[in-house]
């Protein structure tokens, strides 16, 4: 009698669950006490956290991407190193993570090092631990106590306006 081994026999092809979408958040009770989700995000938004929907890439710490092109990326989450090229709507960059290369962003969160060319459509913030340097353009700019913004920046994500652009060397504190 010979027993037919499934590893290499036919096997039909499985399938994956639907995922569900999880219910609303709840206290550690088990009672939602009617926190709205308009609430919750608008705490997390000031609590200086974005909050998106929509495709989210996390590069996770120890991590090395190299040489890519991200598209289609709502949100880009650097924890680890990341060279690319990007052209997404938001992007945070964790006190451990590094992003080399060129990004064109509407908002970008740096609590960790960016380096090369950065276009911000709407708002660059960079926290006490973040280091931005090379070609910088943004439309709004908040730097906190601590935040180092180097290179070539303007500000305007239209042609430059005469006299808008700061060099390296010169001093400029911005500080929110």
């Amino acid at each position: 009698m010979a027993v037919q081994n499934p590893f290499f026999g036919k096997r039909e092809p499985e399938s994956f669950p639907v995922r569900q979408t999880p219910p609303p958040p709840v206290n550690g009770a088990g009672v939602n006490h009617g926190t709205s989700q308009a609430q919750a995000s608008q705490a997390a938004a000031s609590k200086g956290v974005t909050e998106s929907a929509g495709s989210k890439l996390t590069v996770g710490p120890n991590i090395k991407l190299k040489g890519v092109e991200i598209t289609d990326c709502d949100t880009l989450v650097v924890e680890g190193t990341v060279e690319a090229t990007m052209d997404s709507r938001v992007i945070q960059i964790a006190e451990q993570g590094a992003f080399r290369g060129s990004a064109e962003i509407d908002i970008a969160e740096i609590r960790g090092e960016f380096n090369g060319t950065l276009t911000v459509r709407q708002k660059l913030v960079i926290f006490s631990t973040g280091k931005v340097s090379g070609k910088i353009r943004y439309g709004k700019l908040v730097i906190e106590e601590g935040g180092q913004l180097s290179g070539e920046i303007d500000v305007g994500i239209g042609a430059p306006v005469r006299g808008s652009t700061l060099r390296a060397s010169e001093p400029a504190v911005l500080v929110a």
